[in-house]
């Protein structure tokens, strides 16, 4: 961390990662909310299972430190080419194509994109050999 990053009221997103989430699931829903504190600041993150909602919550702090400094570089949750559990393809998209989505995937039905945050609701999950 440099001077600047150490100086700031807003916790380093390493900080929320030992901190234990509140979950919360709506009844009839199929979304898991967790919600990591550092008081005063929180963040939520949404996704169908509790880690996935937690990794969520992860990145979102990320995003949250990056409002406060606009110098850090938010770290992809994800390798930039995988395949998940289900067999479906993942790559990252180059920057300049991120109007399109930050990832593209290849799956039975064809190739579509998608953003980060969707992909961390949907619980994506590198395949482990």
């Amino acid at each position: 961390m440099d001077d600047i990053n150490e100086r700031s009221a807003y916790p380093h997103p390493e900080e929320f990662k030992v901190m234990r989430p509140e979950y919360v699931e709506e009844e009839g829903e199929d979304v898991s909310t967790a919600t990591i504190t550092i008081a005063p600041f929180k963040v939520m993150g949404n996704s169908v299972t509790r880690p996935g909602a937690r990794r969520a919550a992860l990145y979102k702090a990320e995003e949250v430190y990056r409002s406060y400094h606009p110098s850090y570089v938010i770290q992809s949750p994800f390798p930039d080419e995988f395949d998940d559990q289900t067999g479906t393809k993942w790559k990252r998209l180059p920057r300049h194509q991120h109007d399109s989505g930050d990832y593209e995937f290849t799956d039975d039905d064809g190739s579509d994109y998608t953003d980060i945050e969707t992909m961390l609701l949907w619980d994506i999950r590198v395949k482990n050999d």
